[in-house]
C-alpha cells in the first residue's frame, strides 16, 4: 500500500543547501528525495540534523551534475552508490536507489534501481522508510505514517529476517524506540530480537558502543533498558548486573540541575557500582581512554559523597576537580534515589559558588627547612597538603608557615631525624 501526504512547515526543502541539492538532482529523467531520519523528525516536529538524499541517478551522474554546478563531491561509498555533496559547508549523503539481490548476514549484494518502493522495503523500520520530494509530498510504501502517528517502532517486513541481515538492528530497535516510540515495544519486533540475540556475539564492540551510547542519550532510555534487561539482551551487552532505577534517577538529576544529557554519567548509573564494573564495561564496549577514565572516576568511592558536610565536599572538589566531582556526586545522588532535596542541590552547586585555591606550599619551602630532595620530599608535601585541607584551605602566611613547620616536625619525629 502506498500513502502520501504533504509535509507542512519544512522550508528547508525548497531553500537552503538541501533544497539546492534536490534541485540539482531533479529533472532530465531523474528524481531525488530526502529520506530516513530527516523525514521522520520533521513529521514528529523534532529538530532535523543530517539530511540524507536518495536519487534515481547513478553515482557517476550525481558527480557529473555536481561538477557542472561547481559543487564539491566526495565518493565516500561509491561502490554502494553513495556520493557526499558539500554545499555551504553542509555535507549531504546522496545514495542511488538500491535493491538487494542477495543477502548474507550484514553483507548484501545490491543492484542500483529506480523503484522507490523496493528501496524503501530494504530499510530497517517503517518510520525510517519514508521519503519526501522537493514539493513536500511524503511517500510511504511501508506504513510509516501510521506508525509515526502511533509512535510505534516496527520492522519493515519479517522482523526475524531483517535482524538476520544485520544483528545490530536488535540494538537499533531498542534505541529507536527509546528516542521515538511510546508505550511497550512492538511485540513482533521484541520477540524477534529475543530470537536473534545470539547473533549479537558476532558484532564488533565498536558498533555496539555507538548504539549503546546513543541509547543512553535517548529520552526513553529507562523503559527501553528495562525491556532489554527483561529478555537478557542487556546482560549480554554489559556482562553484569544492570540498574534501571538509578539510570532513571540520573536522568531526573540531570533535569533538576538543568544539565545536558551525558552518556557516561548515565552508563555509570546503569552498570557501575565499583571500579571493577567500570573496567568490565569499558572493555566490553571498547570505550575510549577518556570515557573509561570518566567511568572509573565515578565508580571510585562514590558512596563517600553521600551525607557529607560542606567541608568534606570542598576537599573532594579540590581533589577531583569540578567535572569529576560533579559526576561522582551525581552518581551518588542517583544511587540514593534522585530525590529533589536541598542538601544534594547544595553539594551539586558547590563548584559554582566556590573555587578551590591552589596549595600554597612548594618543594622549596621544605628544602629550606632541611628536607632533602628525593622521595622524602614528595612524602612531606603530601602530608602538608593533607594538613592544609584539614585546616580548611588557609592562605594566611602565618598559618601556611605553621603547617610547614608542623609537617617537618612530624616527619622528623616519625623518622627520628
Amino acid at each position: 500500500m502506498t500513502e502520501a501526504r504533504v509535509l507542512a512547515n519544512a522550508p528547508w526543502l525548497q531553500s537552503g543547501p538541501a533544497g539546492r541539492v534536490l534541485a540539482l538532482l531533479d529533472g532530465d529523467g531523474e528524481e531525488a528525495r530526502v529520506i530516513g531520519g530527516a523525514v521522520r523528525n520533521a513529521l514528529l516536529d523534532l529538530p532535523v540534523a543530517d539530511v540524507d538524499i536518495a536519487t534515481t541517478a547513478r553515482p557517476e551522474e550525481v558527480i557529473r551534475r555536481a561538477e557542472a554546478a561547481g559543487v564539491k563531491s566526495v565518493p565516500t561509498g561509491i561502490e554502494h552508490g553513495t556520493v557526499t555533496l558539500v554545499l555551504d559547508k553542509h555535507p549531504f549523503e546522496v545514495t542511488t536507489l538500491r535493491e538487494d539481490t542477495e543477502t548474507f548476514g550484514r553483507k548484501a549484494r545490491v543492484a542500483f534501481g529506480r523503484d522507490w518502493m523496493r528501496d524503501a522495503e530494504r530499510r530497517d523500520f517503517t518510520i525510517n522508510g519514508l521519503s519526501v520530494d522537493a514539493a513536500g509530498v511524503v511517500h510511504d510504501y511501508v506504513g510509516g505514517l501510521a506508525d509515526i502517528a502511533e509512535r510505534r517502532v516496527r520492522f519493515i517486513g519479517n522482523p526475524a529476517e531483517r535482524i538476520a541481515e544485520d544483528y545490530l538492528r536488535i540494538l537499533r530497535f531498542f534505541r529507536i524506540h527509546a528516542a521515538y516510540g511510546a508505550g511497550e515495544p512492538d511485540r513482533a519486533g521484541y520477540l524477534a530480537c529475543i530470537g536473534g540475540r545470539a547473533g549479537l556475539a558476532n558484532l564488533s564492540a565498536e558498533r555496539i558502543r555507538i548504539e549503546m551510547l546513543k541509547l543512553m542519550m535517548a529520552s526513553g532510555a529507562p523503559a527501553s533498558i528495562a525491556a532489554m534487561a527483561e529478555c537478557g539482551i542487556l546482560q549480554q551487552i554489559i556482562g553484569g548486573v544492570a540498574y534501571a532505577g538509578p539510570l532513571a534517577a540520573m536522568i531526573d538529576v540531570e533535569r533538576m540541575l538543568g544539565m545536558p544529557a551525558n552518556a557516561m554519567r548515565r552508563l555509570g548509573a546503569l552498570a557501575v557500582v565499583v571500579t571493577e564494573d567500570a573496567g568490565r564495561v569499558a572493555s566490553r564496549l571498547r570505550l575510549s581512554n577518556a570515557e573509561a577514565k570518566a567511568l572509573d572516576s565515578m565508580a571510585d568511592g562514590w558512596w563517600h559523597l553521600a551525607d557529607m558536610d560542606e567541608a568534606s565536599a570542598k576537599r573532594f572538589l579540590y581533589r577531583l576537580g569540578a567535572e569529576a566531582y560533579r559526576d561522582r556526586l551525581m552518581l551518588a545522588w542517583a544511587r540514593a534515589g534522585g530525590a529533589d532535596t536541598g542538601d544534594w542541590r547544595q553539594m551539586a552547586g558547590l563548584p559554582r559558588r566556590w573555587t578551590a585555591p591552589k596549595f600554597p606550599l612548594k618543594a622549596a619551602d621544605f628544602i629550606s627547612r632541611g628536607i632533602a630532595e628525593g622521595p622524602a620530599l614528595g612524602h612531606v608535601l603530601t602530608i602538608a597538603e593533607d594538613a592544609w585541607l584539614a585546616a580548611g584551605f588557609p592562605l594566611e602566611p602565618d598559618a601556611v608557615a605553621g603547617i610547614a613547620d608542623q609537617t617537618v616536625a612530624r616527619f622528623a619525629h616519625d623518622h627520628r631525624l
